[in-house]
């Protein structure tokens, strides 16, 4: 089994930033698509970033040019880097391999607020 730890949300100000964090476990890791999630109050997931094992990404449209995926195979972590925060990004984050597998983590939550 692959199991997530995802960490590094809080509570920001519009336009700030947050950098959250995804420990895998697992070996298989490096060969896998990841891509990180959020799931806002009464909404369904999405698929916010992905990125490749070769390191290609893809955004969706509401956060392209403000967020930034990456991954470090060698420590199983995998990254996102979101800048110029608003509103609307307030959800739980969660990683997963893209596409999911069946376990999900706690997930970390993120709350942009004046």
């Amino acid at each position: 089994q692959v199991f997530f730890v995802e960490s590094g949300g809080g509570l920001v100000q519009p336009g700030g930033s947050l950098r959250l964090s995804c420990a895998a476990s697992g070996s298989i890791f490096s060969g896998y698509v990841m891509a990180w999630y959020r799931q806002a109050p009464g909404k369904q997931r999405e698929l916010v970033a992905r990125i490749s094992s070769r390191g290609s990404t893809n955004y969706a449209d509401s956060v392209k040019g403000r967020f930034s995926i990456s991954r470090e195979n060698n420590e199983n972590t995998v990254f996102l880097q979101m800048n110029r925060l608003k509103p609307e990004d307030t959800a739980v984050y969660y990683c997963n391999s893209d596409p999911p597998l069946r376990n999900w983590g706690q997930g970390t939550q993120v709350t942009v607020s004046s």
